[in-house]
């Protein structure tokens, strides 16, 4: 079982950055790890992957603007989040899948993201 604990969150106006950490009770070397973000009454969305081999894959809306990346001796990944936009407002969550057996996903508790116009 591995825990993911998300921080970083907050408010902040558009046009602003914002730094999010994940940090995971285990070790992350077999792990593809993600982040999703979620608004109320809507479907959890991709937003960027970052594999331990460290392959990088972003969503359209934030590609150019958001960079994940992870340190898998210190079991973190992050996502730097810069020229936010009010639509980048949501509960933001981090995802690990454990590539090989056992075959596992788990899910962060989640972060707050606000961004105001």
């Amino acid at each position: 079982q591995v825990q993911l604990v998300e921080s970083g969150g907050g408010l902040v106006q558009a046009g602003g950055s914002l730094k999010l950490s994940c940090v995971a009770s285990g070790s992350l070397f077999s792990f593809r790890m993600a982040w999703y973000r979620q608004v109320p009454g809507k479907q959890r969305e991709f937003v960027a992957r970052i594999t331990s081999g460290g392959t990088i894959t972003y969503a359209d809306s934030v590609e150019d603007r958001f960079i994940v990346s992870r340190n898998n001796a210190k079991n973190t990944m992050w996502l730097q989040m810069n020229s936010l936009k009010p639509e980048d407002t949501a509960v933001y969550y981090c995802n690990a899948d454990r590539i090989v057996t056992p075959i596992a996903r788990y899910w962060g508790q989640g972060t707050q993201v606000t961004v105001s116009s």
